[in-house]
């Protein structure tokens, strides 16, 4: 009989994922490391539907900002021009905003910057996110002088846990999540690490020399299969 895999998942990921996991002998536990709390107050909510007015490029990184956003308005921007990351958060976008509002995608912030840069249709820019938001894609705009207004919008709050069981492999979603992680736990050398993105990895890296695998895809859906691939 085939021993199973265990894995460690720092983010929920749905039953229908964990059920095709388990078909493959591959047992996930769900915990999260870090919780998001969107911003609501009424300053926020004036300055989301007063840019929602205008005719402006946006831009979301972040399922989070698009849910956080999408909270103050309940129709479809007409003059939003919106730049966005892959994949759930290109699905929420279309879902709120419409496809024909997105301009343009990519899978990393600064893969989504250079695609802004190489556009060179404005000079300005709203980009809603959080308060934990990652340096390169308003670095790269700003370097090519493209004004950025950042809008924060929710915020990210590491949920620290101390893990005693050994896994063969742990997911990670975010550079968030690898840094409260790592506040109060070490690995063994064997257990495999599988981020969601290069920047995730690269958080990883400043902890740990156990082996990382990346996928080459955004999306939670993606990072799971890419383990379920690997071990199976």
């Amino acid at each position: 009989m085939q021993s199973n895999v265990h894995i460690l998942c720092t983010r929920p990921v749905g039953k229908t994922l964990l059920h095709e996991a388990k078909a493959q002998n591959i047992i996930i536990d769900e915990l999260s490391f870090i919780k998001t709390i969107p911003f609501e107050t009424i300053a926020l909510q004036q300055k989301i539907e007063q840019a929602a007015l205008q005719q402006t490029t946006v831009i979301f990184t972040s399922m989070n900002a698009v849910e956080a956003v999408a909270h103050f308005i309940d129709y479809q921007p007409a003059g939003w021009s919106i730049y966005c990351i892959g994949t759930t958060t290109h699905e929420l976008v279309t879902k709120y905003f419409g496809v024909s509002s997105i301009a343009g995608t990519a899978n990393s912030a600064a893969e989504l910057a250079h695609l802004i840069t190489a556009d060179r249709k404005f000079t300005e820019a709203l980009f809603f996110c959080g308060n934990q938001r990652r340096d390169e894609l308003p670095e790269i705009l700003s370097s090519h002088s493209i004004n950025v207004t950042e809008i924060i919008v929710y915020e990210t709050i590491a949920v620290t846990h101390t893990i005693t069981k050994v896994y063969d492999g742990m997911l990670f979603f975010s550079p968030s999540a690898v840094q409260s992680f790592f506040a109060t736990n070490k690995l063994p050398a064997t257990t495999l690490l599988f981020a969601i993105g290069s920047t995730t990895a690269g958080e990883i890296e400043k902890n740990t020399l156990n082996k990382i695998i990346v996928s080459n895809v955004p999306g939670k859906e993606n990072l799971v299969y890419k383990m379920i691939g690997y071990f199976r």
